[in-house]
């Protein structure tokens, strides 16, 4: 376990039994230590987003950011428990490629254990590709990345470290470059339920939806489709109640 601490990570505990990390780069953990990293990949991202997609054939997934690859190992865990049939092309920008290198020597949840082989291909490689998965991994700039799609994705794991800690990820012209890189009937996931967050969305075109899953606190859906299956929220009646509330700007 302390292979993988270094000057700028630590591994944490927490509450759900699953480990995590602190960066002391950002000052943040990249999951809640109260709800847990297992479950907040996939009460947060992976369960709700595939509410919605699991009837695709084919699946294609920004995963903003890879960090500890959380989101993206849930995702083929649950394609996997769920005997699913479908293609997933799950594509995620990371900066910090010391971290990703590290990966090696994390310690992952016993549910993550038959993917072992897929996590020491991406460390070394930053590619996998099989039948059912290709994932790839690009170290650099999120926003750089995100603008090379147009219309490619089903679902957005919009998991950067918080709006305090990296502003620039949550931007309402941040969101908009996400907004082109996905089909009009996709769906982005979030843990941030703020104001701001949901200004950012909701500005761009997106419906704002409430996610609640049991034992883990609330979050946030956004589409531009309308979905049956979450709580719209009145973001008009919040722009009233909240006068002087401003999305985040570049």
């Amino acid at each position: 376990m302390d292979k993988f601490n270094d000057e700028l990570h630590e591994i944490v505990l927490s509450e759900d039994g699953s480990f995590t990390a602190y960066s002391k780069e950002y000052d943040e953990h990249y999951h809640s230590t109260r709800d847990g990293a297992m479950k907040e990949s996939l009460l947060k991202h992976v369960i709700p987003a595939f509410k919605i997609k699991e009837y695709k054939e084919e699946i294609n997934i920004l995963d903003i950011c890879y960090g500890l690859g959380f989101n993206t190992l849930a995702t083929m865990y649950y394609h996997k428990k769920n005997s699913l049939n479908s293609k997933l092309n799950i594509y995620s920008p990371e900066l910090d490629a010391t971290l990703i290198s590290s990966l090696k020597n994390f310690t992952y949840p016993k549910e993550f254990d038959e993917f072992k082989h897929i996590v020491l291909e991406l460390c070394e490689h930053a590619v996998y590709s099989d039948e059912n998965f290709h994932i790839e991994i690009f170290l650099g700039d999120a926003r750089e990345y995100v603008r090379r799609f147009e219309n490619k994705f089903d679902i957005v794991y919009q998991d950067a470290f918080s709006p305090s800690s990296n502003p620039t990820l949550w931007t309402l012209e941040y969101f908009a470059d996400i907004k082109k890189a996905m089909k009009k009937d996709a769906l982005l996931t979030t843990y941030s339920i703020a104001l701001a967050t949901r200004l950012a969305l909701y500005k761009n075109g997106f419906n704002v939806y409430i996610n609640s899953e049991e034992g883990i606190r609330k979050s946030t859906i956004a589409s531009e489709a309308k979905l049956q299956n979450f709580s719209l929220v009145d973001m008009e009646h919040k722009i009233f109640c909240n006068k002087d509330a401003k999305p985040l700007r570049d």
